[in-house]
């Protein structure tokens, strides 16, 4: 070598040309020899990938690794430039950290709002005591993203001299664990919005009991425990909680960290993406038939004598409806929006215990279809229709919903939080069918939960837990305008919206005291872990509706057809 980057070549020595014996040196792009710098050009895309994340502590490695090149570039006198480049993003990236920095110190703080207020006080959904803004979408960089994906497999083609045809190879490699990497450390080094200063700040022990020894000598104090591992500590009886699980939630901020932790890796590699991808009928029914089969009177411990699993509707934002009411203002407003008469054939697609079938039918007089894939709730659906006195006008079919036979038709179609269990790549053809369904002047109402895009890490966290514990295979619940581009692609046209989030989480509030007051029937029959993980589940969702990490909308739509008569939408009541 006789300067770095360059390989010495001897050309063919021709007698007539002396000149010829000459050396001469080609470039190379191989990567560096074992006597270059190591960390030649690495200082350079380390400081790139920390400006881009804006990392501190990756800017402060960069800034090592540039210096070492840049002395190394003096003392050898080479023309390199990476020492300098490095620095220069290095430098950069320093600085803008500290320019947050400056901005969160002079920031406002949250505001305090006082003590947990008492769950059954005559609230429709109460304030929360402590709100806080975590780290998400606002501080995310999908540019550093996309750095990282793009940027660890050239480093890597780089430094192990490979050929740089393996550049796609490594990427598609190593594309998902990078991805996991780069969330893990984003969501523990991301800043909050603001901070936390209106928090009680009491040590863990007083909220969590910990029973295992490691946990409590890792956890102590002010140290924060990631809210993964509280959580599957507390299903498996290694961690207790002092006082309620729903007060306990409404401080989480003071003794829990939102940051994903390796299981949750796992279950999002391993599972997750393979569920999204396949969402085979075995899976559906698999998934469905163990969820749902677990038996009728684990379900009617929290949902009451209706049996309804969807959110209900509040009317009365002074008092506080009972559990009935609120399904019930639900019941009557889907028929509403659905105009249901004594005319219509109504099919309820995922009818669950049968409850909007039947009061339909009750109501309006039409000939109404339930259709689940639960065989508990096809025979608790019919033995309720019998006793309502509706049996001659309501059935019910055990069946997926692919199975539906497509000579029947409808004039009303409704899917209430069924379509998320279809699968975002099989969405569009299960709207398709829908549509194949309805008769071309008639309507569909779909009620499906969904999430926000401008997401924090704590929304991810608790869709991991529900995607693992309550609603497997619901990969279709999404932000807002994802339903709104399929149902048109699918040649429907929206009538009305509604975001019910809000409705979801006094549903919910009362779901969980229904649940607390049937603990020991839960406990002697199915065990403390699940009762446990539904205590969990009621409580931590009862805040996730109430503070818009996820949500729900009823979408009401009809074939985007000529033919249609849109007069007689014209009455519908607007609402500001």
């Amino acid at each position: 070598m006789s300067k770095r980057g360059h390989r010495t070549l001897t050309p063919y020595a021709d007698p007539r040309r002396p000149e010829a014996k000459t050396p001469f040196v080609m470039p190379t792009s191989s990567g560096p020899d074992d006597d270059d710098d190591p960390f030649a050009g690495l200082g350079i895309i380390v400081g790139m990938v920390a400006l881009m994340m804006r990392l501190k502590w990756m800017s402060w490695i960069a800034m090592f690794m540039s210096l070492s090149s840049y002395f190394n570039e003096k003392t050898t006198q080479s023309d390199s430039k990476y020492g300098v480049g490095g620095l220069g993003f290095a430098a950069l990236g320093l600085a803008i950290n500290y320019v947050y920095y400056i901005a969160a110190m002079v920031s406002p703080p949250a505001t305090k709002m006082g003590p947990v207020p008492e769950r059954l006080l005559k609230q429709t959904v109460a304030l929360p005591p402590y709100p806080v803004e975590g780290a998400g979408s606002q501080h995310f960089s999908s540019y550093g993203l996309l750095g990282a994906v793009l940027g660890v497999p050239a480093i890597l083609v780089y430094l192990l001299h490979l050929p740089w045809s393996w550049f796609i190879f490594l990427a598609v490699l190593t594309a998902l664990p990078i991805f996991a990497g780069y969330n893990i450390i984003y969501a523990q080094l991301g800043d909050p919005i603001r901070p936390q200063t209106g928090l009680p700040g009491k040590p863990i022990e007083e909220y969590l009991d910990i029973k295992d020894s490691d946990l409590a000598a890792t956890y102590t104090g002010r140290v924060k425990i990631p809210m993964e591992t509280f959580f599957e500590s507390y299903f498996d009886q290694k961690i207790n909680i002092r006082g309620d699980m729903l007060d306990l939630l409404e401080v989480r901020h003071d003794w829990a960290a939102f940051q994903f932790q390796w299981g949750q890796v796992k279950f999002f590699l391993t599972q997750w993406i393979p569920e999204t991808l396949w969402h085979s009928r075995k899976q559906d029914e698999n998934q469905v038939r163990d969820h749902y089969d677990r038996g009728d009177d684990f379900y009617e411990a929290f949902l009451g004598p209706m049996m309804v699993y969807t959110s209900g509707i509040v009317t009365d934002t002074k008092g506080r409806e009972t559990l009935e009411e609120l399904q019930t203002n639900k019941l009557n407003l889907i028929c509403d929006k659905l105009r249901l008469t004594n005319q219509d054939k109504f099919l309820d697609i995922g009818c669950g215990w049968g409850t909007l079938a039947i009061h339909a039918s009750k109501k309006t007089g039409c000939d109404a279809t339930g259709v689940t894939i639960g065989r508990n709730q096809t025979a608790y659906a019919t033995q309720k229709a019998a006793d309502a006195s509706v049996g001659d006008n309501v059935k019910f079919w055990c069946m997926d919903y692919r199975d539906i036979p497509r000579s029947n038709k409808f004039t009303k179609i409704a899917a209430v939080e069924m379509a998320e269990h279809v699968g975002v790549l099989r969405f569009q053809t299960f709207l398709r069918q829908v549509r194949e369904l309805l008769e071309d002047d008639g309507m569909f109402f779909m009620q499906v939960a969904g999430l926000r895009r401008f997401w924090q890490y704590e929304d991810f966290i608790w869709g991991l837990f529900m995607a693992k514990y309550v609603f497997p295979g619901a990969d279709a619940s999404t932000p807002l305008n994802w339903y709104i581009n399929q149902c048109e692609t699918a040649g429907f046209e929206v009538l009305s919206v509604d975001t019910v989030g809000v409705h979801y989480s006094a549903t919910l509030m009362r779901w969980y005291v229904n649940w607390l007051n049937n603990k020991d029937t839960i406990i002697a029959k199915y065990g403390v872990r699940w009762w446990r993980i539904w205590e969990f589940f009621l409580a931590y969702s009862t805040i996730i509706a109430r503070q818009g990490s996820a949500t729900c909308y009823q979408i009401t739509m009809h074939k985007n057809l000529n033919m249609v008569d849109r007069s007689k939408f014209i009455s519908r009541r607007l609402i500001a």
